[in-house]
């Protein structure tokens, strides 16, 4: 008994020497799962707290944290003069912000949902977009409307537009549509340190996400730079590009695709205004097929745009086939479930695409 002891226990004492050789004690810890949802709380925290001049204003946001909980805790913190609850009235807290933008504060001004945010397009579009060119560079507007963008799900067709588009199409406002956990941190916290006004696009469905984090990407000084693209997956064969939670759709196709041979590389926007259109023609001239990918409507959408800055640049001669885009349904959202649901793109739209492009 004795023996078989002393043997059991100069076994173990070799398999750690071995794993020491390995360097198996030098394995880096797993990375940090955190939610959408959180990494944006704390990128608005950690720029609270960095700069006194930074404050959130919006409908719910103070003492009921927030209608998607995404300011959880921040009144708590910072008060009522940095955390401010507001009345239901798009038009007049967005003026408000972008006043305290002009008088040299930096406000992050939430919409519970981008579409209540054409109460305030007014604001958005001729106050703040348009005030630093026609001030001739003298009157700068630091201001971010954030808040979800796109369909949720049940809302019908008044909450569930993607504004993409229809912000991006304007001069003097940078337009931003992360993804991810990194992409939110990143973008967010870039976005609150930028001088110009910036439209924040996120997505309701993806708030309760989680994400693996690096350090790096939790670092309080880490920054993602706005109107860079993203490649989320090397491939040879067909470009997917997508923004926000759209981008997951693609790698999700590509990941089924790839068992039958087909070799995808998708690219993460993160940025609509300004497009990495060089991101996109660089991809494009390596696999030579394109699809785009989005919530919103065909017309005039971001794939549209894609689609002109392609035929119009070095990429367009590389194309072995025409582009073709995946889009939301041209109609008013449905509220029946199955109607939505079919309205939206899903993953077997996109595959159906990228089969028809690649001729296969």
């Amino acid at each position: 008994m004795a023996a078989s002891l002393r043997c059991f226990l100069r076994s173990g004492k070799r398999a750690v020497l071995v794993a020491v050789r390995r360097g198996i004690h030098n394995s880096s810890p797993a990375a940090v799962q955190v939610t959408v949802r959180d990494a944006l709380n704390q990128a608005m925290d950690e720029e609270l707290e960095r700069d006194e001049r930074v404050f959130l204003l919006g409908e719910e946001v103070a003492q009921y944290d927030g209608a998607y909980k995404v300011s959880r805790g921040l009144w708590k913190k910072y008060g009522d003069k940095r955390i401010i609850d507001t009345p239901i009235s798009e038009m007049g807290f967005a003026g408000i912000a972008v006043g305290a933008a002009m008088a040299g504060l930096r406000p992050i001004c939430e919409f519970m949902t981008f579409n209540f945010s054409m109460q305030a397009i007014d604001q958005v579009i001729n106050s703040a977009a348009k005030t630093y060119y026609m001030s001739a560079g003298l009157q700068p507007v630091p201001i971010v409307f954030r808040g979800p963008n796109g369909a949720s799900a049940g809302v019908a067709a008044q909450h569930s537009q993607c504004f993409a588009a229809w912000y991006a199409h304007c001069p003097g406002l940078k337009v931003v549509s992360p993804w991810n956990s990194e992409d939110a941190r990143g973008l967010l916290k870039a976005a609150i340190r930028d001088d110009n006004p910036v439209v924040f696009l996120e997505n309701e469905l993806m708030y309760g996400v989680p994400f693996e984090m690096s350090d790096e990407s939790q670092s309080k000084d880490f920054t993602i730079p706005i109107g860079k693209a993203k490649v989320e997956r090397q491939g040879s064969h067909i470009t997917l590009v997508s923004h926000s939670r759209f981008v997951g759709h693609c790698l999700d196709a590509a990941a089924v695709l790839a068992k039958e041979g087909v070799d995808c590389e998708v690219i993460n926007l993160r940025t609509i205004r300004p497009m990495d259109v060089e991101c996109i023609e660089g991809s494009v001239m390596k696999t030579n097929h394109l699809v785009t990918v989005e919530g919103g409507w065909p017309q005039f959408g971001i794939g549209a745009e894609i689609c002109a800055r392609i035929m119009e640049g070095p990429a367009f001669n590389f194309l072995d086939a025409p582009v073709t885009r995946v889009t939301g349904v041209d109609i008013p959202m449905p509220y029946a479930k199955i109607l939505e649901e079919n309205s939206l793109p899903q993953v077997k739209d996109i595959i159906f695409s990228v089969k028809k492009t690649l001729n296969v």
